[in-house]
């Protein structure tokens, strides 16, 4: 642990200018965490989700939505939010999605894909992210982030042989199409360091 604080502190502290990161599902735990983290180091981070609206109320409205809340992106005014039809588009209220692909992923260097969940929306999500990016900005850095094979039965019991064939597409989708990334697992209720490994990873190659 020592150890990988070290090499966050000497990775990030060779930086002399802030990283455009894009968090795709970035409203969840590990989200949240992850954007407040990249804030605090300068980082500019837009959160991708379904419904910034509500994902940025005082309170939380619908637990089928995520939510960051108004007191955090006050406290963190390098992250925003944004709108984007990258799961399910019967989610999706009103038009605010259009041109997320513009707004958040020209000028990006790296796009971190947290989508959570088990579905094949987390498949679409995953093919909707690597298409637009491959489309207005192939050379950004593309990393999916998902939980460990044996994490699975804790997390989401059941159909762990669908879920399992679920994870490594999303991953294959990135291997095969992407010119520049990193696919990692992480312990999901290791919040703190699956920030850590996902921010060093960021930090290592785009130094």
């Amino acid at each position: 642990m020592l150890r990988r604080l070290l090499t966050t502190v000497i990775l990030h502290s060779s930086f002399t200018h802030g990283f455009n990161i894009v968090l795709a599902g970035g409203t969840g735990k590990v989200g949240a965490a992850l954007s407040s983290a990249l804030a605090n180091d300068g980082h500019d981070v837009t959160i991708l989700c379904r419904n910034a609206f509500l994902a940025a109320a005082p309170n939380r409205v619908s637990g089928d939505f995520g939510w960051l809340g108004r007191v955090f992106l006050e406290r963190h005014p390098g992250v925003k939010l944004r709108d984007w039809d990258g799961g399910d588009l019967l989610d999706i209220v009103g038009r605010d999605f259009l041109g997320w692909q513009e707004d958040a992923l020209v000028g990006a260097d790296a796009v971190v894909n947290l989508v959570g969940g088990f579905t094949r929306q987390r498949e679409m999500a995953a093919e909707r992210i690597v298409r637009e990016s491959l489309r207005v900005n192939p050379t950004a850095l593309q990393i999916t982030v998902s939980p460990r094979d044996d994490e699975l039965r804790m997390i989401s019991p059941g159909g762990l042989s669908t879920k399992a064939a679920r994870l490594k597409q999303c991953e294959d989708l990135v291997t095969v199409n992407c010119p520049n990334f990193e696919c990692l697992r992480i312990e999901a209720n290791r919040i703190d360091d699956a920030c850590d490994r996902i921010k060093n990873v960021i930090y290592s190659r785009l130094k």
